[in-house]
């Protein structure tokens, strides 16, 4: 029986998806993706799930695309890859960017192409010491995709972003780490307990004000001072109205433990 190109778990207010094509290095054919669409719909219908966490089965965590999955041999037909990347790619990296909830990527191996940036659309990336980041568009004659020439320039400056897309040279671990593309990086053998454990934690916070600080975040790069002060205060008084304010003064004023609800 093959098995499920997906795999989906809900722990402790944690939805974890695992990319399961571990032959393939969880590269992407069209039943992955359908896959990855109805685990994140899961995701997004179940409000006990307060924290999201995407990593991958086997030795890599994703290589991108499945080549395998189209024929392009000399003298095909051409295949359109616009029409792959509004159908899956554009849809999965903005739905990543607007979640309610705060997301984790633990990148366990080589995440290549739509497999780095997939993992890199997320809100804090670990990666295990083995892990690699490779653009490997340049190499078959495409330009990044899935918002790599969107958040490569952003995160590490023109030069680098320049260096890793035209270049394709892998980036180990430790260096995005050093770079600032990455927040973290384990052992191996330690990467997913630590990435469910900082999950987990996050799943027990308030939700709500993580919502709005994260589109805080990214909505600064398109403002200029005036406009993101006004953003903050009117994004700061909906966060002060909510129940999680008053749960989170009033849980430290009795000195105890706050229980948050997201609202």
């Amino acid at each position: 029986m093959e098995e499920k190109p997906v795999l989906f778990e809900v722990k402790d207010g944690v939805g974890i998806i695992t990319l399961n094509r571990p032959e393939k290095l969880n590269s992407f054919n069209e039943a992955q993706h359908h896959a990855l669409v109805d685990a994140m719909e899961k995701v997004e219908a179940d409000p006990e799930i307060r924290c999201l966490l995407l990593t991958g089965a086997g030795r890599g965590f994703c290589a991108g695309q499945d080549l395998s999955d189209r024929n392009v041999a000399p003298g095909s037909a051409p295949v359109d890859l616009g029409e792959t990347i509004g159908k899956f790619y554009n849809p999965l990296i903005k739905r990543l960017h607007a979640s309610d909830i705060p997301t984790i990527c633990a990148v366990n191996g080589v995440a290549a192409g739509a497999g780095a940036n997939l993992a890199l659309a997320f809100d804090i990336v670990l990666a295990a010491r083995s892990a690699k980041f490779v653009q490997v568009f340049s190499n078959i004659g495409l330009i990044p995709d899935s918002g790599g020439t969107y958040i490569l320039p952003r995160n590490l400056g023109q030069a680098r972003a320049m260096g890793l897309a035209l270049l394709a040279s892998p980036l180990k671990a430790e260096q995005a780490k050093e770079w600032g593309l990455i927040w973290d990086v384990f052992d191996d053998e330690t990467l997913f307990a630590e990435a469910f454990k900082m999950a987990a934690s996050l799943a027990e916070r308030p939700t709500l004000g993580f919502k709005l600080t994260r589109k805080a975040i990214r909505q600064s790069f398109d403002n200029d001072l005036d406009e993101q002060l006004a953003l903050e205060q009117k994004w700061q008084q909906q966060a002060g109205f909510s129940e999680d304010y008053k749960e989170g003064v009033g849980a430290f004023m009795a000195k105890r433990k706050p229980v948050f609800k997201g609202k």
